[in-house]
C-alpha cells in the first residue's frame, strides 16, 4: 500500500459537527470517512455511508490502494471494476472552517521530523550481513556479543557491564526498575522523555515508582531544584526519592557539562539516590563535547553517573540500545529483568555486530559529528531570515526555531514534516547521520517561498 499520512486529518475532525450542519460539505464528509476507514482497514464506516456499494466492496477485497495525491482504482477483480474514486481532500489545520479545500502534497519528506526516520547506516548494514554467515550460540552467548561488551569497556576505560535491549523506552524503564523500589520516586526534568513519551513504562516496570517532573531552563536540572525535590514531602506520606534521571543531550538540544553532571550526581549520592542517564543521543553529546576535550568517560562515570542508556537507533543502528552499568552492583539480576520484559534477543549477535562495527571503526562518533554539523548548517542557512527566530544555537543535532503558524502550515503543505516542541510556535528540526546538504537547501528554499507567501501549485 502506498504511503499515506493520517495526521493532517486530525485537525479536520474538529470541524465535523460544523460541517454536518452545512449540506455543501456532505461530499467532503464522505470522502474523509473513506480515508479514515481505508487507512484503518475497516469497512463498517463505509457501510454506514451513502456511497457504499462498489467502493466498500473494493476496499474489503483489497482492490483499492492509496497514493498521496488521491485515490485510484487498481487490481479490479471480476467483470466490473469499481467506479473511479474522487480525489481526496483535507481541511487545513486552522482555527475556523476554510473557504476552500486544498489538495494534499504530492510528496512527503520526513528528514527533519526525527533522527529516527533515517535508515540503517552502512556499517551496521554490512555487519548484519556478515553476522548472517553461520550458526552461533543464541541469547547473547556468542563471541560477537562478548566482543561488543569488551568494546564498551575500552570506550569508557572502565570495567562496566553492558546489556542490550531493543529500544530506548525499555532501556530507561528497566534501568529505573533496577534503581528504584515501587515506594520510591524518580526525579527528572519536566520535558524528560521518560515522563512525556514512554506511556508510563517506567512506572509500570518499577511497579509503581512515581516520576517527579521538575522545571529547569533549556531542558536542564539545577542542583537547587533537585535539592528542593529531594527534601520535599513528610516521611512515609510521600514517595522516597530513589533515582535522579538526566538526559544527555537534553530534549531541548542542550548539553550538561561534566562539572554540571558531577554537581548533580554528588547531590544525589549524598541523599542515597542513584544516577541514571538517558543517552538516546549520547553519541551526539560526545561529538559536541569532544571539542572541549571531554571523553565519554568524562560525561558519565567520572562525573558520577551510575548507569547509561546508550542510544544506537538514532545513530543509524537497527533495533538496539546498550545499557551500560558503571556501578556494577546495581546490575544485579538485570539479565533477568531483560528476559522477563521480552527484551532478550535469541539472535543477539545481529544487534551486537552493529555495535562492534560502529565502535571499532569510529563510525558512532563520525555519524554523530555529521548530524551535529548538518544542524549547524541548517541553522546558519535560516539565520537572518525575516520571520524565523532561532531559539538557541544548536549544540547537537537539533535546531529549534520559532515560526508564524501560517509559515509552518505552508511548509506542511509542501510535504515537510517536523514537530511543534517549545512554547506555542516553537518547532524542532532534527538532523541525522543521513542528512544531506541537498535536502537542507531544498527545505530552506521552500521556507523562503513560504515566508514570501508563495502558494503551493
Amino acid at each position: 500500500m502506498s504511503f499515506f499520512d493520517k495526521r493532517p486529518l486530525h485537525p479536520a475532525k474538529r470541524w465535523l459537527p460544523k460541517l454536518c450542519e452545512n449540506r455543501r460539505y456532505r461530499f467532503f464528509l464522505d470522502v474523509l470517512n473513506f480515508v479514515i476507514a481505508i487507512y484503518a482497514r475497516e469497512t463498517e464506516p463505509l457501510r454506514q455511508s451513502t456511497a457504499h456499494g462498489a467502493f466498500a466492496r473494493a476496499h474489503k477485497t483489497h482492490q483499492i490502494k492509496i497514493n498521496v495525491v488521491g485515490f485510484h482504482r487498481s487490481c479490479a477483480r471480476g467483470k466490473r471494476a469499481p467506479r473511479p474514486l474522487p480525489t481526496s481532500k483535507m481541511l487545513s489545520p486552522c482555527d475556523s472552517p476554510p473557504a476552500s479545500i486544498s489538495a494534499m502534497p504530492a510528496r512527503h519528506d520526513l528528514t527533519f521530523a526525527s533522527d529516527n526516520t533515517a535508515g540503517i547506516c552502512p556499517e551496521a548494514l554490512a555487519a548484519l550481513n556478515a553476522a548472517n554467515a553461520s550458526c552461533v550460540p543464541s541469547y547473547g552467548e556468542d563471541a560477537i556479543t562478548a566482543r561488543a561488551q569488551q568494546l564498551f569497556r575500552e570506550l569508557f576505560v572502565t570495567d562496566c557491564e553492558t546489556f542490550f535491549v531493543f529500544n530506548g523506552t525499555a532501556a530507561n524503564a528497566l534501568v529505573l526498575s533496577a534503581l528504584c523500589a515501587r515506594h520510591q520516586s524518580v526525579l527528572c526534568h519536566e520535558v524528560a522523555h521518560i515522563d512525556t513519551d514512554e506511556c508510563g513504562a517506567p512506572e509500570f516496570f518499577t511497579g509503581g515508582s512515581k516520576l517527579l517532573p521538575l522545571p529547569g531552563a533549556s531542558g536542564q536540572l539545577s542542583p537547587a531544584t533537585v535539592a528542593a525535590a529531594i527534601t520535599r514531602g513528610h516521611g512515609v506520606h510521600f514517595p522516597k526519592p530513589g533515582a535522579l534521571s538526566l538526559t544527555q543531550s537534553t530534549e531541548h538540544g542542550t548539553l550538561y557539562s561534566p562539572a554540571a553532571i558531577s554537581d548533580l550526581a554528588d547531590l544525589a549520592h549524598a541523599h542515597g539516590l542513584a544516577v541514571h542517564m538517558d543517552g538516546a543521543r549520547f553519541a551526539n553529546a560526545c561529538a559536541a563535547s569532544a571539542a572541549q576535550g571531554h571523553s565519554p568517560a568524562d560525561l558519565t562515570w567520572r562525573a558520577g553517573v551510575d548507569v547509561l542508556c546508550f542510544g544506537g537507533t538514532k545513530n543509524g543502528l537497527l533495533t538496539t540500545e546498550a545499557v551500560v552499568f558503571f556501578n556494577k552492583t546495581l546490575a544485579r539480576d538485570f539479565a533477568y529483568r531483560v528476559k522477563q520484559a521480552g527484551q532478550l534477543a535469541s539472535k543477539q549477535r545481529f544487534a551486537s555486530a552493529q555495535w562492534c562495527a560502529i565502535l571499532e571503526s569510529g563510525a558512532w562518533l563520525r555519524h554523530a559529528t555529521h548530524a551535529n554539523t548538518q544542524a549547524k548548517k541548517l541553522a546558519t542557512a535560516m539565520r537572518g531570515l525575516s520571520g524565523v527566530t532561532l531559539l538557541h544555537e544548536p549544540a547537537v543535532n537539533a535546531v529549534f526555531i520559532q515560526l508564524h503558524p501560517a509559515t509552518a502550515h505552508a511548509l506542511f503543505a509542501r510535504g515537510w514534516h517536523f514537530h511543534p516542541f517549545i512554547g506555542e510556535h516553537g518547532y524542532r528540526l532534527m538532523c541525522s547521520w543521513a542528512t544531506t546538504d541537498a535536502v537542507i537547501n531544498d527545505f530552506v528554499a521552500d521556507l523562503k517561498s513560504a515566508l514570501n507567501g508563495t502558494v503551493l501549485s
